[in-house]
């Protein structure tokens, strides 16, 4: 999640198209061309469609095999820990993609059982996914932060968020001393960030300022993570510290090249455009609802959230107002305390079967931010922290997917491109505000206007995605609106977490819309299942049968536990 520039502050402990608009762009990019072909955008329950196999021959364990295929195909040539962006292996990627969509649309679905038409979309969704980012996209092209070198604190969601170069070098859990047999691929990985920094210069051939504006705020984040790297090795690997100033090196020279090239670049913004945005969240996201659906959505919702707080805090006008923690040994009683108040509610609440590894004890611990400092999720959490123990469900969800993997090969990992984003950010969303009405802040009822709080700045920042993609907005117009329409003043203009959301949801179209949207789907859903089910409804049964569907589209998982297709036909 993007609410993770909170994780320096949450996670205490922690170190802390118009693709016409410039001509130059257009003459430097190629691959469109040669993903003119039909879009492979049936649904599987019907549509007319190319196919080799006559219908009722094709087999779920093709679609399997074709999907590893897939896998392996999609990832990019490494060479000594370099992979290969350049021109010539992007053009080559794209026609291997066109046999690709070819082969999935030999394969008939239409009498398999229903979850495995859902593979069938899952892979469908994946496919359409490259043929965006050569299309629309191309960060290895215009996108500076697509070059990351390394990364120094875990994702919490099931992958990093936005596009990024293949193999990273992540130490957020490097151990050390380094085993024997981890340290020469680890020396690898170091020794490539001057090629790869080499190679992205000359990759980089379409300007944009508010791209390479992100690009040098990365690269300065990375230059401290390198310097924070070697301090770490220096007493038990000196040998490899010369291995990391190298790469440091390298990043500072890439940082003041982007510094230079900037300077000349006109501020042109640089969204995808509504018509791009609508087909990635039809064929790509599988979110049924268009840029001006949910920008209706978003602003209703952001009314809804703020009409919310103003009665809450008529409610609660007789009650002392939420103070922040005084003092780091407060912060730590009151995260210990949420923590097991939040597991105790999940079991003792039934709301879902929670296995005895899920734990929150990896959050406890407590770095103290001055009043200066911190941030707004640190405003919600110094108060209350038990609100964002919903939002820290990630963290359990990515317990269970090591512990208890997917039995299903197509959903066992993270979707491709962030395809699970509506899924895993819309959940952990909407629990916030789910498990509030289910009875978690029954003794906490100034909590209750942080949960509003919090949906009130989600669709500021859905709003500001979306705005940024139709290209209404900057990226500084973006950050400007957000910190002006979340409550409190709480976000901070310079602040880590609304210049690191912008960029994502500006290099990855619809992320930001994805927690207040998923979080709509989810709801939809629950009302459909609690509709169906009637007197039989039980929160514990439809939360596990949710969990056993994978991280995979809302959308998806709807069309799976209910049996509707409504949604389906629109995306088809």
């Amino acid at each position: 999640m993007r609410d993770q520039a909170k994780a320096h502050e949450i996670r205490v402990g922690s170190d802390t198209q118009e693709g016409h608009l410039m001509t130059k762009r257009n003459r430097a990019v190629t691959v469109p061309a040669l993903l003119a072909i039909p879009v492979i955008v049936f649904m599987a329950f019907g549509g007319a469609k190319a196919r080799s196999i006559p219908a009722g021959e094709s087999t779920p364990g093709e679609l399997i095999g074709l999907f590893r295929e897939w896998r392996e195909f999609q990832k990019p040539r490494v060479v000594e820990g370099v992979p290969d962006y350049t021109a010539a292996a992007m053009k080559e990627k794209a026609r291997g993609l066109v046999a690709f969509r070819q082969r999935l649309a030999a394969i008939d679905p239409r009498e398999w059982p229903l979850s495995k038409k859902v593979d069938y979309n899952i892979v469908r969704a994946e496919m359409n996914g490259m043929d965006f980012e050569h299309r629309v996209i191309r960060p290895w092209s215009r996108d500076p932060a697509f070059y990351a070198v390394i990364a120094d604190s875990e994702p919490d969601v099931p992958a990093r968020e936005g596009p990024e170069i293949f193999g990273a070098l992540g130490v957020w859990d490097l151990k050390l001393p380094l085993a024997d047999k981890d340290i020469a691929a680890f020396r690898i990985k170091l020794r490539a960030i001057p090629r790869i920094l080499e190679q992205a210069r000359k990759n980089l051939i379409e300007e944009s300022r508010d791209l390479w504006t992100l690009g040098i705020r990365q690269k300065t984040d990375e230059a401290r993570a390198l310097s924070r790297l070697a301090s770490r090795l220096a007493g038990p690997h000196p040998d490899i510290v010369p291995d990391v100033e190298r790469a440091k090196a390298s990043v500072q020279e890439f940082l003041d090249w982007l510094e230079k090239k900037r300077e000349g670049m006109g501020n042109i913004p640089c969204g995808v455009g509504i018509d791009d945005f609508n087909w990635s969240m039809k064929y790509v996201h599988l979110v049924p609802y268009t840029w001006e659906e949910q920008l209706r959505f978003l602003q209703r919702e952001l009314e809804r959230s703020l009409a919310c707080l103003a009665l809450e805090q008529h409610r609660n006008r007789d009650l002392p107002p939420l103070e922040p923690a005084v003092d780091g040994v407060e912060l730590k009683r009151r995260f210990d305390g949420a923590m097991s108040e939040f597991m105790s509610f999940l079991r003792d609440g039934h709301i879902f079967t929670v296995p005895d590894y899920m734990k929150l004890d990896p959050l406890r611990g407590g770095y103290f931010a001055p009043p200066g400092e911190r941030d707004f999720f640190a405003q919600i959490d110094y108060r209350d922290p038990l609100p964002m123990r919903c939002h820290m469900f990630h963290w359990l969800e990515k317990q269970r997917m090591i512990r208890e993997p997917h039995p299903n090969p197509i959903r066992t990992g993270p979707l491709l491109y962030n395809i699970w984003d509506s899924r895993s950010e819309g959940l952990a969303t909407g629990l916030e505000e789910m498990l509030m009405h289910a009875g978690l802040l029954d003794r906490h009822p100034r909590s209750r206007e942080l949960v509003y709080i919090l949906v009130a700045m989600r669709a500021v920042r859905a709003i500001g995605d979306l705005r940024l993609n139709s290209r209404e907005f900057g990226l500084e117009e973006a950050v400007r609106y957000a910190v002006d329409k979340t409550p409190n003043g709480w976000l901070q203009p310079e602040g880590d977490t609304v210049w690191i959301d912008m960029g994502i949801y500006l290099r990855q179209p619809g992320y930001g819309t994805s927690y207040i949207i998923g979080k709509a789907q989810i709801g939809r859903l629950l009302a459909d299942r609690s509709r169906q089910m009637g007197a039989g409804f039980s929160l514990q049964r439809f939360m596990d049968d949710f969990f056993a569907a994978g991280i995979i589209p809302v959308s998806l998982i709807r069309w799976e536990m209910t049996g509707l297709d409504d949604e389906m036909k629109i995306l088809k």
